[in-house]
């Protein structure tokens, strides 16, 4: 038994060694990680570009546009020549080219409001940006609280057998030497059993927290990962003045993302009413083109020959002149034209597109007069949604406010609560170190030695606990005032 309680022991002590050697990160470390590779934070930072990118569309939108167009095909049956305004039945080949352009002169400010809708909501995303990792970085800490907490317990179980294993040596020699009955051993034993257990206890709590900590950090599970131990005592702290739940509570209305990104998406709710607003007064626009067009069923003159006199028929065909009588006649010509063939379809391309060339420009006024109520309607729901955002800016800053006071709330009891559990460490300290020279002289039973103890163990796990506590509550202002989080 004395063996086996030996072995496992030495098993215990060389599975911390082990712990130490691995690669610890300070929450520093664990923070920029997080934020570099948190999913939440990626999917934010994506929708503060595509915002980003909205608001620069919007920007753009208030310059002019232009816009080049080309079309060619073929005709056939009865159609318009583009080159002559004719109708045609015969098949030919048309290409057209054009450019357009447009500007609205004044639309009562839609466009420009419009600007500043996305302005706003562009910046209402970085601030859901900062939010995220806000929040990251916070959860990060807490993990890391927990995870420093729970080594700091596993720690105390490994001095706790160490502590019993001593006694299990001066126990067994005294039992040998006949001073002290087997049952003492037996205790101190079974003692030792029990603290092995709470040791295999603390041990699963603390892999579990820190496995809870590489979850939130997404690391590999093949990556070696541990973290440092700073004195928890040496941990700053603002102190309590400075951490009033007022202060705390202007400081965060200004610094907080939340509260910002709120404040902007008011901003744009109000923007967003003055375009739906705009929308039901007239657009003055202004707008050119420029345009030509070739046809291959254009036929070229070549010549024409007189061919003599036509009577002109449908009316009498005499005119009187100074009482002389004229016939009236049309001269005859027969025009020679050459039409395109094939090898020669593109032949005055350029001459068609010069002799084609038309250019125009106007002003149109575009009048809204009854699209569904759809304008109006577009209108009474922007105001609606401005008063969304307000209330959703006044339960945002309500909840941080309850937050800050129930926060430094805790934190008051959390630091009475570890004062308190100070002298009862002192306590229990001193109650042990009396129980122990006692026990060292045979004026102390195995048990009541052991019941000290424990009580000592208990007293410092607790006081452990309250301290964390105590800082975590503390932290917590510190991130509700906008400072950020360090240990």
């Amino acid at each position: 038994m004395r063996k086996f309680l030996t072995l496992l022991c030495c098993t215990i002590v060389s599975q911390s060694f082990a712990q130490r050697a691995s690669d610890n990160w300070d929450l520093r470390h664990c923070i920029e990680h997080a934020l570099q590779f948190n999913i939440s934070i990626k999917q934010a930072d994506i929708q503060a570009r595509i915002a980003a990118l909205q608001a620069k569309q919007a920007k753009y939108n208030i310059y002019p546009s232009v816009n080049a167009s080309t079309g060619t095909g073929v005709r056939f049956g009865r159609s318009i020549d583009p080159t002559t305004n004719t109708f045609s039945t015969s098949q030919f080949l048309y290409q057209n080219f054009g450019v357009n352009a447009g500007f609205q002169l004044y639309n009562f400010g839609r466009l420009k409001n419009s600007e500043m809708v996305a302005q706003f909501n562009a910046q209402a995303a970085l601030a859901d940006v900062a939010k995220a990792s806000n929040d990251v970085s916070f959860n990060v800490a807490t993990y890391y609280l927990q995870v420093l907490a729970a080594k700091e317990q596993l720690k105390i179980s490994e001095i706790q057998i160490a502590q019993t294993q001593n006694q299990l040596e001066i126990t067994s020699k005294r039992v040998d030497a006949g001073v002290l009955p087997e049952l003492n051993l037996a205790e101190v034993q079974s003692q030792l059993a029990t603290d092995s257990s709470n040791y295999y206890t603390a041990k699963g709590n603390y892999e579990q927290n820190l496995l809870n900590l590489r979850g939130l950090l997404n690391l590999d599970v093949d990556v070696l990962f541990g973290i440092e131990t700073p004195s928890v005592d040496q941990i700053p702290i603002e102190s309590f003045a400075e951490l009033q739940p007022n202060l705390v509570y202007e400081s965060g209305m200004q610094l907080q993302p939340q509260q910002k990104a709120n404040e902007f998406r008011i901003k744009a709710a109000q923007k967003s009413l003055l375009v739906t607003k705009a929308q039901m007064y007239p657009t003055l626009s202004l707008g050119g083109n420029l345009s030509t067009n070739f046809s291959n069923s254009f036929k070229t003159t070549t010549g024409a020959t007189f061919q003599g006199y036509n009577p002109i028929t449908g009316a009498e065909p005499i005119v009187a002149i100074s009482n002389v009588n004229y016939y009236v006649q049309s001269p005859v010509f027969k025009v020679t034209q050459k039409t395109r063939t094939f090898s020669d379809l593109w032949n005055g391309w350029g001459t068609q597109m010069n002799n084609n060339f038309g250019q125009n420009i106007g002003l149109s006024l575009s009048i809204p007069i009854f699209n569904n109520s759809s304008a109006r309607i577009n209108y009474q729901t922007a105001q609606l949604n401005v008063k969304s955002a307000q209330l959703q800016k006044e339960q945002s800053d309500l909840t941080l406010r309850q937050n800050i006071y129930t926060a430094y709330t805790n934190a008051v009891t959390a630091l009475q609560k570890f004062n308190a559990g100070k002298k009862q460490v002192e306590s229990a300290q001193k109650a042990y170190d009396f129980a122990l020279k006692r026990y060292e002289v045979g004026l102390l039973s195995s048990l009541d030695l052991l019941t000290n103890q424990n009580n000592l163990l208990r007293a410092k796990i607790t006081q452990l606990t309250n301290q964390y506590d105590y800082v975590f509550k503390m932290k917590l202002l510190e991130f509700y005032k906008g400072k950020g989080l360090k240990l």
